[in-house]
């Protein structure tokens, strides 16, 4: 069961959320009889308010951070433009607006702690997290409020969203068992990458169900995100002495790859992906698909909302297409 939110609050006193934000923050607002109401179903309900949200309601600007990246050469992924445009559109509802900014990994931090000195941000939203990630601890010594798309090793203290990758890699090995696949490979980025490590993770759990790890030797190879990587990782798989007839692909990218090298060979090897980007549709290459708008209208939830849970936790979703057919 979730903690109780401050939408929680407002139905069992019987008033508006915005009443209920003035009680905890502006109490000289509100009649006496209501304050009282109010703090009544708080006590009720346990509520605790989220400290860091308040101080972000309070502001001025308005205006949330967002840093961004140029958009890598070799890869497919759309998931960050359909992530900016979910959080635009979620902001937007609660009068807020996404400001966006570019820095330097290691200078990310001193940005965002000016622009917020500067009045020009409220919070910020932080993707890319990695199990070490220092901007979490960095950014909560400065009394910064923010939200991150992914997890760190110690989530408890911020609030967070993030997709359930080895699920999604688990429920890709498990369609290809059902099709009568036992020689299942793996392709991700490199060792030490948190999503590509819980995904390994969810391949790994799936095959030792069903008993098909131990022959999976040579089978899991780790590598840049490009389409040029899949498609090496294709043609050494195909030259395996044992080789699989099934692989996943912790991204798009990579998958696509992977299938590129199986159709210029001749050979029939089912293909999953992960993301579901349009490059996707187009090869009818099967894919995970994650729920990206979701995690923007969530993100911006636990930046501007009191209450709630601290962490979400989504499930993606696999997309059947031709690329994993029958063996």
């Amino acid at each position: 069961m979730h903690p109780p939110t401050v939408e929680d609050v407002a139905r069992v006193a019987g008033v508006s959320r915005q009443t209920v934000s003035n009680v905890l923050n502006a109490p000289q607002r509100v009649r006496p009889e209501t304050r009282e109401r109010v703090e009544a179903a708080i006590a009720k309900l346990g509520y605790r308010p989220n400290r860091m949200a308040q101080s972000l309601q309070a502001a001025t600007s308005r205006m949330i951070g967002y840093r961004i990246k140029p958009a890598d050469p070799h890869g497919l992924s759309s998931i960050h433009d359909r992530l900016l445009h979910a959080m635009s559109e979620a902001g937007r509802a609660a009068d807020h607006h996404m400001l966006l900014f570019t820095a330097n990994d290691e200078d990310e931090v001193a940005n965002v702690q000016a622009l917020h000195r500067a009045g020009a941000i409220d919070g910020v939203v932080l993707y890319g997290i990695g199990i070490d990630d220092p901007r979490p601890p960095a950014l909560r010594r400065l009394r910064i409020p923010f939200a991150a798309f992914g997890r760190t090793g110690v989530d408890s203290d911020h609030p967070w969203v993030d997709i359930d990758n080895a699920a999604g890699t688990a429920a890709a090995v498990e369609h290809l068992v059902e099709l009568g696949h036992r020689r299942i490979a793996f392709v991700s980025g490199t060792v030490g990458a948190a999503v590509a490590d819980r995904c390994a993770e969810g391949w790994r759990t799936a095959l030792d169900k069903h008993g098909l790890l131990d022959g999976s030797h040579g089978l899991n190879l780790r590598g840049e995100d490009t389409i040029a990587t899949g498609e090496r990782f294709g043609d050494a798989l195909l030259d395996h002495a044992d080789p699989p007839t099934a692989v996943v692909g912790a991204n798009d990218t990579l998958a696509i790859g992977v299938l590129r090298a199986a159709r210029r060979r001749g050979a029939r090897l089912a293909v999953v992906g992960f993301d579901d980007t349009p490059a996707a549709v187009a090869m009818d290459l099967s894919s995970v698909r994650q729920p990206i708008e979701a995690v923007g209208h969530a993100i911006i939830r636990a930046l501007l909302n009191e209450g709630g849970p601290t962490g979400l936790l989504l499930n993606p979703e696999l997309v059947v297409r031709a690329s994993s057919a029958l063996p």
